[in-house]
């Protein structure tokens, strides 16, 4: 049966939508890491990994010149269309199987317990849900696998703390996509069940002018064996 034009219920083909944003942070990401050493800690985050990879939020895909070898396959999920169009071509040029698809972190369009690995970089500051979208994580990783994390968050200093909840409360979020400065990933990751493992606290960039998104933490995290 056709729906009568007033009760026909549209739903949008992309998760998120933010096109200015989207083309300032393709800019902005290839200057930072050339500039401000990210894509050292890209080659970081990923070193080691082997098997299969879901990358939540991989943005304009410059984590898949990354990958090693021993990955077989690299499933992208990418809820921004434009970001997701540079991904896709980013994924030509990966020397491991890259497929990009739309989704959103908190309904991974993937089945349970298929990957190896999650893949988390600078994502869960933007994500509508960080509890939710952890969940879909450690739904998606078989019992043992990894959670590797490349996020920025919360500020050790007090002032400084204090100004990214200023800033969450006000126009950070919405000049740069969502983004929250004051999250904390350690303990979002601590509650939704995994196990903590290495891990390092860092600033981008690592010298300058000290940033609201400035804090850091890379590391590894395990969904645990027996849930």
């Amino acid at each position: 049966m056709v729906r009568p034009r007033s009760q026909r219920v549209r739903i949008p083909h992309d998760a998120v939508h933010h096109p200015l944003f989207a083309r300032f942070y393709a800019r902005q990401s290839v200057f930072a890491d050339l500039h401000a050493g990210i894509a050292a800690h890209r080659k970081e985050l990923l070193a080691g990994l082997s098997g299969r990879v879901l990358e939540v939020g991989a943005g304009n895909g410059l984590n898949f010149a990354y990958y090693p070898s021993a990955v077989s396959e690299v499933v992208a999920i990418e809820p921004e269309r434009t970001l997701r169009e540079l991904a896709l071509r980013a994924a030509v040029r990966a020397e491991v199987p890259v497929d990009v698809v739309p989704g959103a972190a908190e309904a991974l369009p993937v089945k349970s317990e298929a990957y190896d690995a999650v893949v988390f970089s600078l994502v869960l500051c933007t994500v509508r849900n960080v509890e939710r979208a952890l969940a879909e994580a450690r739904r998606v990783l078989r019992p043992g696998g990894e959670l590797r994390f490349f996020e920025h968050g919360r500020d050790e200093g007090r002032w400084m703390a204090r100004s990214q909840r200023a800033l969450d409360r006000t126009v950070w979020p919405l000049l740069f996509g969502n983004c929250h400065t004051s999250r904390d990933p350690l303990a979002a990751i601590t509650a939704a069940g995994f196990a903590l493992g290495p891990y390092r606290r860092l600033n981008v960039p690592e010298k300058g002018i000290r940033l609201p998104s400035s804090a850091c933490v890379l590391g590894t995290a395990r969904r645990p064996d027996a849930d």
